[in-house]
C-alpha cells in the first residue's frame, strides 16, 4: 500500500478545469486548451506523498526548471508558454505556476546515469548490469561510469513504483525511431547539464526526464534537473564506496529509514510526519542547489 497520506482537495479557479493531482504538481487546463501546472510544496518518498510539506519547495522546483530550460533550449524545445498566474488563482501560485503546451506524453521515464547508485547499484550488485547494459567489474556505490547510460523506466501511477526496463522494451512500446530519439536526447541533455553542474562544484549523478511529442518532435516537459528528479552531490566530498552527501531528497529518504522514524517502508502503515529539523534542512538543501547551480540568490 502507498499513495497519499492525505490527498489534498484541488483548488477551484474560474476558467480552469482541474485534471489531476500528482505527487507534487496539480494540473489544470485553461480555456485555450493549454495546461496550467502548479508545483506544490508536497514531498514524496518511497512511493508515498508525505504528510509534511517543505516550504518554498514548489517555487524552487519551478524556478530551477525554468533556468534549466533556457540552458538546454538549443538541444531540445520545452513545453513552457508563460509563467503568468491565471486570474482568480490564489496568491501563493506566484512563482510556482507554468502555462504549458499540451503534448502527447511519451509513457517512459527517461533516466540518465553518470554514476552508480540507487536502483542501478542494486541491479549491478546482482547481475553487473543496469537495465540490461553490462558494466565493468569493481564498481562501488558512487562510482563514475565509463560513460553515461540511458536506463529507462516505466512511468507509474501515484503509489506505484517506477520499474527499470531494457531499451528494447521502450522500442516495443513507442517504436524504434522514438526510442532512439529518447536515448539520444536524454544523453545529450544529461551531458550538457553534467558539465554545467560540474563547473559549479556539483556532481549530477543521475536524473530523469519526461518528453512529449508535438508534430512528431520531442519536447522536454514537466520539471527538469531539480532536486526532486536528480541526484546532486557536492564534488569536493565525492568518495566512491559510500553514500554521498547530497542536495536532494535523499536526506528525507535517509530519515524515513532511520531508527528515529520507526517506520517500515515495506509495510502498510503510512510514513510519519517529518520533524522540523528535517524540514528546515531539506528546504536549505533545495535552496542551496538552486543558488549554486544558477548563481542567483534565492528570494
Amino acid at each position: 500500500m502507498s499513495g497519499f497520506v492525505e490527498k489534498p482537495e484541488p483548488v477551484e479557479v474560474p476558467g480552469l478545469t482541474h485534471l489531476h493531482t500528482g505527487k507534487v504538481r496539480d494540473l489544470y487546463q485553461n480555456a485555450d486548451g493549454d495546461l496550467v501546472m502548479v508545483a506544490s510544496d508536497r514531498m514524496s518518498a518511497y512511493d508515498w506523498v508525505l504528510p509534511t510539506e517543505i516550504p518554498d519547495k514548489g517555487r524552487v522546483l519551478t524556478q530551477l526548471s525554468l533556468w534549466w530550460f533556457e540552458q538546454l533550449a538549443d538541444l531540445v524545445s520545452h513545453h513552457v508558454l508563460s509563467t503568468e498566474v491565471p486570474p482568480g488563482a490564489p496568491a501563493d501560485w506566484s512563482g510556482r505556476t507554468t502555462v504549458c503546451r499540451s503534448l502527447a506524453m511519451v509513457p517512459v521515464e527517461c533516466v540518465a546515469r553518470g554514476y552508480l547508485t540507487g536502483s542501478g547499484l542494486a541491479e549491478y550488485r546482482q547481475s553487473r548490469t543496469v537495465c540490461g547494459l553490462a558494466l565493468p567489474e569493481g564498481l562501488e556505490d558512487g562510482s563514475e561510469l565509463p560513460a553515461p547510460i540511458f536506463t529507462p523506466a516505466t512511468k507509474a501511477a501515484v503509489g506505484e513504483h517506477d520499474e527499470n526496463v531494457p531499451y528494447e522494451e521502450v522500442a516495443r512500446k513507442v517504436g524504434a525511431d522514438v526510442a532512439a530519439q529518447l536515448r539520444q536526447t536524454t544523453l545529450a541533455v544529461y551531458s550538457r547539464a553534467r558539465d554545467i553542474a560540474r563547473e559549479r562544484g556539483i556532481i549530477l549523478a543521475d536524473t530523469k526526464f519526461e518528453f512529449g511529442l508535438a508534430d512528431e518532435a520531442l519536447v522536454l516537459a514537466d520539471e527538469v534537473l531539480t532536486p526532486d528528479s536528480s541526484r546532486f552531490w557536492p564534488a569536493d566530498t565525492w568518495q566512491p564506496g559510500r553514500a554521498q552527501p547530497s542536495y536532494d531528497k535523499q536526506y528525507v529518504r535517509d530519515w524515513l529509514t532511520s531508527a528515529e522514524a520507526n517506520w517500515d517502508r515495506h509495510g502498510e502503515q503510512p510514513p510519519p510526519a517529518l520533524p522540523q529539523e528535517v524540514v528546515d534542512r531539506t528546504r536549505a538543501k533545495y535552496i542551496e542547489a538552486y543558488e549554486r547551480l544558477t548563481g542567483l540568490a534565492w528570494s
